[in-house]
Order: C-alpha cells, then sequence, then structure tokens
C-alpha cells in the first residue's frame, strides 16, 4: 500500500531541519549497504553514530505518532531511528530491496521491515529528478512530495532514486515493523477505519457505528502480533 501521508512537518519545523542538516558532516551513503547496494547506491548519509542524527529522528518521529493517518495507515510495533540521506551532482539510488530484518542500534533488538518511510525535506522545485520510484504490480510509481510530506510503502516493493541533477534532495528515511504483518490486512483495517470516522462525523446510527468499531478491534485483535 503506497500512502501519501501529508503535514507531517511544519515549515518551520523543516527549516530548523535543514539549518542543521546543510551544516553537517555527511559521509558517503555506500558505507551503510552491502556489497550489492553498494554497486547501484551514490548519495552521501548522515552518520548513524552522529548526535544531530538522533536528535532529528526524534522530532521526525514524534511528528509521525501525533498524526492520525500514520498510525491508522502503519499500525506502527518497532520503528528503526531515523536515517537521513542527501542527493546532489548526480546522485542515485538504482533499484533495490529493504533488507528483510535490520538492527535497531540498541542491543540485540532487530525490527522486521514492514514498511519503508521518506519523509520530504527539500521541497520538489528545489532540486530536478529525485523522485521516489516504487514499482509493484501495477506499474511504476514517482513520488515527489512538498517538504514536510511522508510517504509510506511495503518494503517488499522494488524501489529507487532518480538522479538528481540540479539542487539537492534532502530527506528522511526509516523502516517500521507494524503490529500487522500482511499489507492486505493492514489496508482493509485502514479502509474500515476511514469508514468508522466518516460515520461518526456525518451522524450515523450509533448501534452500527459501535458494531462496526467492534469489528475493526477484532480483526485487529486476529492479526496483530505485539
Amino acid at each position: 500500500m503506497l500512502m501519501h501521508i501529508p503535514d507531517v512537518l511544519s515549515k518551520d519545523q523543516v527549516a530548523g531541519m535543514r539549518l542543521a542538516l546543510d551544516g553537517a558532516d555527511w559521509t558517503d551513503g555506500r558505507e551503510t549497504v552491502g556489497p550489492q547496494g553498494a554497486k547501484v547506491k551514490r548519495n552521501l548519509q548522515l552518520p548513524d553514530a552522529s548526535p544531530l542524527r538522533r536528535e532529528l529522528g526524534d522530532l521526525v518521529l514524534a511528528a509521525l505518532r501525533r498524526h492520525p493517518l500514520f498510525h491508522a495507515a502503519v499500525l506502527p510495533l518497532r520503528t528503526i531511528s531515523p536515517r537521513f540521506n542527501r542527493y546532489e551532482g548526480g546522485g542515485e539510488y538504482g533499484f533495490h530491496i529493504d533488507g528483510a530484518v535490520m538492527h535497531t542500534g540498541t542491543g540485540d533488538t532487530h525490527v522486521r521491515s514492514d514498511i519503508s518511510c521518506t519523509v520530504f525535506l527539500s521541497e520538489p522545485d528545489d532540486y530536478d529528478g529525485g523522485e521516489l520510484i516504487v514499482s509493484d504490480t501495477y506499474g511504476e510509481h514517482e513520488v515527489k512530495l512538498p517538504a514536510g510530506d511522508a510517504i509510506v510503502y511495503p518494503s517488499s516493493s522494488l524501489h529507487r532514486v532518480a538522479p538528481v541533477t540540479r539542487g539537492a534532495r534532502v530527506a528522511s528515511f526509516f523502516w517500521i515493523q507494524s503490529m500487522v504483518r500482511d499489507d492486505g490486512e493492514r489496508r482493509l483495517l485502514l479502509e474500515m477505519d476511514a469508514a468508522i470516522r466518516t460515520l461518526s462525523s456525518s451522524g450515523a446510527d450509533q448501534a452500527a457505528i459501535l458494531q462496526l468499531t467492534g469489528v475493526y478491534h477484532n480483526l485487529l485483535r486476529r492479526w496483530a502480533e505485539t
């Protein structure tokens, strides 16, 4: 499920992050992937050990926790601390699939990557190229969102970042293990959640809303892993 999450970060939050990131020390993004990924990856990345990465990552996660659409679409259980990358001067990341299980960087804790998330920190007019291209059974989908908006999509998807030929594309990216592993089941729950919200706001019959809400939670109870 490819889902646009609008207005995750305010313009002021984006501006503050960019001020810090534009003055940061970046490293070669190939240092963070294996040999296969290194063949197709050409970008810069904030080092994993950077205190700035943790500080800004916490801001991103806090903003997403406040966003009802993100929670409804993702049903997060565990999350990798957000990372930050920068593409410029022809930088790109060829087609790849994200690793299935990732170390959180703390103890022996790992996260199964069910969902990938990118939060854009550059306005679309500030750079040429740089589209996130997600390939699925319905074809290829190009994503290039306003600064502060996010996109979530299944981590099992083949995807790439097109070359950036002008300006710089700066973004935060990370992975989530959902309470509901199956993408189709998450989609059904999201659609039901949206229907319940619409019916509630339209003054529909309360008994019917209560019954539908019960079905939602019973399905979540059946499918959730904790």
